[in-house]
């Protein structure tokens, strides 16, 4: 007869048996500890929602001490940094076009003249708001950190000039989203993380699947390399990739009304980029993984870097210059500025090149691992 009383023995005896299971399952228990000391270092240092040094370029139309004076505030703000002077409003404007600036501040002509004369200039301030939070506060600083550049400057004769509310005017535009409609920022930004999530966990479950159903032993015993194996099960889901990509497009046309101003052809030709790079990380954690739950974990121990250290959630601008460098590395992050520069800016291949080459690498070198690391056994 069974004896159906509760013993502690017996407890104790399961206790022993999984903590010698968790000890042997090494690759769980690494995950276990390490998700949540990522999330902790990632919220404690990497995450700042008040971006700083944002990169700024100066278009000097009228040069002199007034001009010198305000690009020296900027350069001494937190909030700014001046990555380039020029005289040219076009190069400025193409600066923040392909995302290499986030500001541009333009003095205009008889800027100087006006200002001695009392006339209030206007001091243009063209802002890239793709994404309205990361600039908001910088703007929000640009009017008293231009007008206490010149303080000293207007002394003398022009002493009143400084006395008064505002010796010159300090006129902003948002450029590509001048409503600062957040969806416009959101939305696009959306596809990028559903790829993300999607395409990295389909592939991931490719080969361990494999081994839990038994059907692994078939697939070494036919004449195929592992790279014929990997472009095979890789290349269904890019099709699977595709009509998210358009799901996620029409919708957000006609349902959330973003813009797209730019080529969707480039556009769908970086998309597949993007895919098939992630669908490269899920199948190399694939022929790492024992399991499809260790697969489903060390899918999430690259999702959550990737939408934190993106720029999706938190500005990219706001982190410090060590997680920059982690972000740069991801593949989210550059299709990210690829697909709000594409259908908010309307950027072309010169304009998008700089974020496709990284994006590319990255396939490369996660197909590579992922082809040495196929295991030709069983074991």
């Amino acid at each position: 007869m069974k004896d159906h009383r509760f013993t502690i023995h017996r407890v104790l005896a399961i206790l022993g048996k999984e903590l010698l299971q968790m000890r042997r399952d090494r690759m769980t228990l690494g995950l276990l500890i390490g998700i949540p000391l990522m999330q902790l270092f990632l919220f404690g240092y990497a995450i700042n929602m008040v971006p700083r040094h944002l990169p700024t370029v100066v278009s000097i139309s009228d040069p002199g001490l007034f001009s010198d004076s305000i690009v020296a505030a900027l350069a001494n703000s937190s909030y700014f940094e001046v990555v380039k002077a020029t005289g040219s409003p076009a190069e400025a404007r193409r600066m923040l076009a392909d995302g290499r600036a986030s500001f541009a501040v333009e003095i205009p002509v008889n800027f100087s003249r006006d200002l001695v004369r009392g006339a209030k200039p206007d001091l243009l301030v063209e802002a890239d708001a793709t994404d309205p939070a990361a600039g908001s506060y910088a703007l929000g600083a640009i009017s008293t950190i231009a007008t206490s550049a010149l303080r000293d400057d207007l002394v003398g004769p022009l002493a009143s000039r400084a006395a008064q509310p505002g010796a010159f005017n300090v006129v902003v535009h948002s450029l590509y989203n001048p409503e600062i409609n957040t969806q416009y920022n959101i939305v696009p930004g959306l596809l990028g993380v559903i790829l993300t999530m999607t395409m990295v966990l389909a592939t991931s479950i490719a080969l361990t699947r494999e081994r839990e159903r038994g059907t692994y032993e078939n697939l070494l015993a036919m004449p195929t390399r592992p790279v014929e194996i990997m472009v095979g099960k890789i290349i269904p889901n890019i099709f699977t990739g595709a009509f998210q990509c358009a799901l996620v497009l029409v919708l957000a046309r006609y349902v959330f009304h973003v813009p797209m101003i730019g080529s969707l052809g480039l556009l769908a030709l970086t998309s597949t980029i993007y895919i098939t790079a992630l669908l490269a990380v899920g199948y190399t954690i694939s022929t790492i993984a024992s399991n499809q739950m260790q697969a489903m974990q060390m899918t999430f121990f690259f999702f959550l870097p990737s939408i934190m250290l993106s720029g999706f959630l938190f500005p990219f601008r706001g982190m410090p210059e060590w997680a920059q460098w982690l972000g740069e590395t991801l593949p989210i992050t550059h299709f990210l500025r690829i697909i709000r520069g594409i259908l908010l800016k309307g950027n072309g291949v010169p304009e998008v090149w700089g974020d496709v080459w990284p994006m590319i690498l990255f396939l490369f070198a996660a197909g590579t691992l992922a082809v040495l690391r196929f295991r030709r056994t069983l074991d």
